[in-house]
């Protein structure tokens, strides 16, 4: 019966697309298909299994029942929220406006409600995460997008300008949500001089109204170069400190310890502390999920007084990070030697192959037995599911794919 949901609530599909990609790739290997499922958005080994850190496993075993059983504060517990903030900027002494979240997905949602009124538009990077779309309509706003350059150019400063002045024309105000370092799905981050460039235009765009930059930092321990990424998060730091431009970060235990499962993260405004701001993120928190696990909040402040399980989950961090660049240049090696182009990956746990037709092209991969998600740019394909000698398969099929008229 759907009679007692009101109209627009009538018409979603049963499953959130890249799940129900997942699951058609799982129910064919399981009925005997020889299947390449580039889908999948957890790290796994080379033989399929999901990869869960053992320096944060063996924390996790030895919490107690007073860190697992209690209700955290309703914001979250502010050790917590400055040992998070300080795992990216360690010279920080405060989280300034902070509050715990379900993962990053419940910062995302939770700065739209806040920055944002119903009917308008969050500007993010094309391609971008499509649970972005989701959490947007869930929130009545839509999303506008402004390109993120190609491997090699550098990022389109006319565009993005025009594009921060119409928004801030029509609506007076703009949420930025840039996946920046290890971005998702291109794979690839900006470089020192496109940062040094965006910086610049949202500060030139700062004088038409308030504009809030919410660094998406999901894949940041995933890099092929962590020196590259501390760069980076010391330029958003300049920014941030700046004041002109609201800057905070969606931060999430999921991937960084492989907690996907605890849903916990955290939304941190680190150079601003306002009671307003924390009273609104507050009050979210309150009428939305109330607070969040108490357990993995725990666990970091574990983590953050144990020099010796930060260096294991360093060495951890690296070993997986060194997995994901053999598995990227085996797939640029094969795309070559079929005549692709490389895409160039620099961070995170994906890559975005360019597509004209991308739901074509990604039927004729299916068909195959390859499944990757299609986005409006190309195909999203999932190093951390694909192991590196698959790359060839996957090259010779997306060739063939690529070539039907």
């Amino acid at each position: 019966m759907t009679d007692q949901l009101i109209p627009a609530r009538r018409a979603f599909s049963a499953d959130d697309p890249i799940f129900a990609l997942n699951a058609e790739a799982q129910a064919r290997k399981a009925a005997g298909d020889s299947i390449l499922n580039a889908t999948v958005g957890a790290l796994l080994d080379d033989s399929g299994q999901l990869v869960v850190l053992e320096s944060v496993m063996d924390l996790w075993r030895d919490l107690t029942a007073l860190e697992v059983a209690p209700y955290a504060p309703i914001a979250g517990d502010p050790a917590f929220l400055n040992a998070l903030v300080q795992r990216h900027w360690p010279t920080l002494r405060s989280a300034g406006s902070a509050c715990a979240t379900p993962g990053g997905s419940g910062a995302i949602s939770l700065s739209m409600r806040n920055f944002l009124e119903a009917g308008q538009k969050v500007l993010t990077t094309a391609p971008f995460w499509g649970p972005y779309a989701t959490m947007a309509a869930e929130n009545g706003l839509s999303l506008i997008t402004a390109p993120w350059p190609e491997a090699g150019t550098p990022l389109d400063a006319t565009v993005w300008a025009e594009t921060l002045q119409i928004l801030l024309k029509a609506q007076g105000r703009v949420l930025l949500i840039l996946n920046d370092p290890c971005h998702n799905p291109s794979g690839r981050s900006l470089s020192a001089t496109d940062r040094q460039v965006l910086s610049g235009i949202l500060r030139d765009a700062s004088g038409l109204g308030p504009i809030t930059l919410l660094l998406d930092f999901a894949y940041l321990d995933y890099t092929r170069d962590p020196a590259f990424v501390a760069d980076a998060l010391a330029d958003y730091a300049a920014l941030g400190a700046e004041g002109r431009v609201l800057v905070g970060a969606s931060m999430s235990l999921s991937k960084s310890m492989t907690l996907y499962g605890t849903r916990c993260g955290a939304l941190a405004f680190p150079w601003c502390s306002d009671p307003a701001l924390q009273a609104a993120l507050t009050q979210s928190c309150r009428g939305t999920w109330s607070n969040c696990a108490k357990a993995p909040q725990a666990l970091l402040l574990r983590l953050a007084k144990d020099g010796k399980a930060q260096e294991r989950l360093a060495a951890e961090h690296r070993h997986w990070s060194e997995v994901l660049a053999a598995r990227a240049q085996a797939l640029d090696a094969a795309l070559q030697s079929e005549h692709m182009p490389p895409l160039h990956w620099q961070g995170g746990f994906f890559v975005t192959v360019p597509a004209t037709d991308p739901e074509a092209v990604g039927g004729r991969l299916k068909a195959e037995g390859v499944f990757t998600v299609p986005l409006p740019e190309g195909l999203r394909v999932g190093l951390c599911g694909m192991k590196a000698t698959e790359a060839p398969r996957f090259a010779q099929t997306l060739r063939r794919a690529l070539s039907v008229r």
